[in-house]
């Protein structure tokens, strides 16, 4: 998919905002990509998926175990997987900590591929990362629908993505007088 194709799926889903939004990082933008107005149409998830799994494949190689961070990762690595013909399972939080839940399991060597829905500072990816290396296995890489980092993500592997949005982001010390008097959500 190109990356029209791709801004074109989340437009017709409803899914591009505009405003003034408080992001999970604790950043501000003044667009947000809703992406389970996406991932609530499974035909739409397939299509966005298959061609992340292609793209992860093509630069990654055999990909044994996807791994999402939950709860936003949990859709597109499932659906990812399926495509890669790989396990799927997710890290969620305990006592602030990203583990391993639910019996997961990740063998030692496995080569693990790391599935988000959106990038932007890398710091679930990194934590997220840590898990599968203190558990013996090997990441390989990062893979997302958007990676709107800006290149700025704490992330040291390649990432692949379905688009590269550059969005601004800022700290709140630093917000804009434009965003300043739109009420954030």
């Amino acid at each position: 998919m190109t990356q029209d194709e791709v801004l074109a799926e989340f437009k017709e889903a409803g899914a591009l905002l505009e405003g003034h939004f408080i992001l999970s990082s604790g950043l501000r933008s003044p667009v947000f990509l809703q992406k389970m107005f996406v991932f609530q149409d499974p035909v739409r998830t397939e299509r966005l998926c298959r061609a992340l799994a292609q793209k992860a494949e093509a630069k990654f190689g055999k990909i044994d175990v996807v791994v999402s961070p939950a709860i936003g990762g949990i859709v597109p690595g499932y659906e990812t997987a399926r495509h890669l013909k790989a396990k799927a399972i997710f890290v969620e939080r305990e006592e602030g900590r990203f583990q391993l839940r639910r019996g997961f399991e990740i063998k030692e060597g496995a080569k693990v591929l790391i599935v988000e829905d959106v990038i932007t500072t890398g710091k679930s990816s990194m934590e997220c990362a840590e898990v599968i290396k203190k558990h013996k296995g090997k990441v390989l890489g990062f893979a997302c629908i958007v990676d709107r980092s800006n290149n700025q993500s704490s992330i040291n592997l390649k990432i692949v993505s379905q688009i590269t949005f550059n969005i601004p982001t800022y700290r709140e010390d630093e917000i804009p007088d434009h965003l300043k008097s739109i009420p954030a959500i």
